[in-house]
């Protein structure tokens, strides 16, 4: 099992920036993939960035291109996400998410789930 506790999550205005922080218990995840997803409600839950927690390849949704960036601390056992310049439209809740196997952008790939951290961004 793993477990996933997010936080760094709030209210920001447009423009600014925020670093969202995922710290990852339980088993060895040499072998997964590590994702953040965001959810509006109403609307299916999206795919931002992901990485693999060993190589460190990652992969970002084109509207997080140039903005975010995904990283992993080995010794602290934490995903980050770093997003800068933030807009209205990235108003959601973002969730953390590991892989066994999957190194993809669909929700159905990932096994593990954190609760979520809300962030809003005003104009």
């Amino acid at each position: 099992q793993v477990q996933l506790a997010e936080s760094g999550g709030g209210l920001v205005q447009a423009g600014g920036s925020l670093r969202l922080a995922c710290v990852c218990t339980g088993r060895s995840l040499s072998s997964h993939h590590m994702a953040w997803f965001r959810q509006v409600p109403g609307k299916d839950r999206e795919f931002v960035a992901g990485t693999n927690w060993v190589g460190g390849n990652t992969k970002y949704a084109d509207a997080a291109k140039d903005r975010f960036a995904i990283s992993r601390d080995y010794v602290e056992s934490t995903i980050y996400l770093k997003m800068n310049d933030l807009k209205r439209e990235d108003t959601a809740g973002y969730y953390c998410a590991v892989s066994k196997l999957g190194a993809g952008s669909a929700v159905g790939e990932y096994d593990y789930w954190g609760q979520g951290t809300q962030v809003t961004v005003s104009s």
